[in-house]
């Protein structure tokens, strides 16, 4: 019997409209778009404005964008996974509420939080339920609302994120195409460097940590660095080897868009040249779980049959992996 494997058969982003500049954001704190431009490679970034907006919002508009351009029916759908850590509210999950307004009811749904590794989690996940013949349609999704967790008074983190959304289908094939392998890992000592101080079980929201400013994003910048740089190699380096795929069998390293030289120094020592590398930071910012299939969005008319892609992914608790992926099809 013929392997099942879960391939990638539509992909759809979403951003908002509303861009903010690094020249708006030198309005807010002491920064300047030279600064932010020669450490980040970021431009501007997207940020959803609006009354009850939450990470749904920007999670069904890429996924009606999805069912559309797939001409699937809703009803069809089995199951919906959403990667996010800006989910709309503790419960219900975001991906019940998301199926909700897509009309995904003959599906069930759930979150990952993972961090910005949150979607590669979502997708080998995904692809399991394809491989053992209990699903054929899942929808992997990886958007985050960040603007929501962002202190615009720190300059350290508010340069870096972005709003944003980008999801995939899943359907079952046995060629040799789609999710082909993965390793994915995680280190709960990293939790210091990369976390948000309050609003949990162990510190619930009071007027003493909104006044400490304790419900935002905190990052410890140069150990993150280190770590980002250190892993997302050494795991990308490791499923290539178990494949035996060299820098010129990969037709794209697909990165996490935490920062342009994180991103270079990775590509750097994957032996992976520039040319090979997407990147849509300067557009997009840092949307945490959003950023890599927002790559594979804005690239996809450059994809081809066959492509082998290595996706890479290093995020807050810590959390980081490597998806090893043969794309589906040809650009339409």
């Amino acid at each position: 019997m013929d392997k099942i494997r879960a391939m990638i058969t539509g992909i759809q982003g979403y951003v908002p409209e509303y861009r903010l500049t690094n020249k708006e954001l030198e309005t807010l704190v002491e920064t300047n778009d030279e600064w932010i431009t020669s450490r980040t490679g970021i431009k501007e970034r997207r940020i959803l404005k609006g009354e009850n907006q939450g990470t749904s919002v920007l999670g069904a508009e890429a996924v009606k964008g999805l069912l559309e351009k797939t001409n699937t029916d809703p009803l069809d759908v089995d199951l919906i996974i959403c990667a996010t850590v800006t989910p709309d509210m503790p419960f219900p999950a975001t991906a019940n509420i998301i199926a909700d307004k897509v009309g995904a009811k003959n599906s069930y749904s759930f979150d990952i939080s993972a961090a910005c590794s949150g979607f590669l989690y979502a997708l080998q996940m995904g692809s399991q339920f394809i491989q053992t013949g209990s699903h054929k349609k899942v929808i992997v999704i990886g958007a985050d609302k960040m603007s929501s967790i962002i202190d615009y008074k720190d300059r350290t983190t508010c340069i870096l994120f972005g709003d944003g959304a980008g999801a995939v289908m899943l359907e079952p094939t046995t060629e040799e195409l789609g999710v082909m392998d993965a390793i994915l890992k995680s280190d709960g000592s990293g939790a210091p460097y990369l976390h948000m101080k309050a609003g949990g079980s162990r510190k619930p929201a009071t007027h003493q940590t909104v006044e400490a400013r304790e419900h935002f994003a905190y990052q410890e910048g140069s150990t993150v660095f280190k770590f980002a740089v250190t892993n997302m190699a050494d795991v990308s380096a490791e499923v290539m080897e178990r494949n035996n795929l060299s820098g010129d069998d990969v037709a794209w390293l697909v990165p996490h868009q935490a920062n342009k030289r994180i991103i270079d120094a990775t590509a750097n020592r994957m032996g992976v040249g520039p040319e090979k590398v997407m990147m849509n930071i300067e557009n997009y910012g840092n949307t945490t779980a959003g950023t890599i299939p927002l790559c594979l969005w804005d690239y996809e008319s450059q994809l081809k049959k066959g492509d082998n892609l290595i996706l890479a992914a290093f995020g807050g608790g810590f959390t980081w992996g490597s998806v090893y992926l043969k794309w589906g099809y040809d650009p339409k």
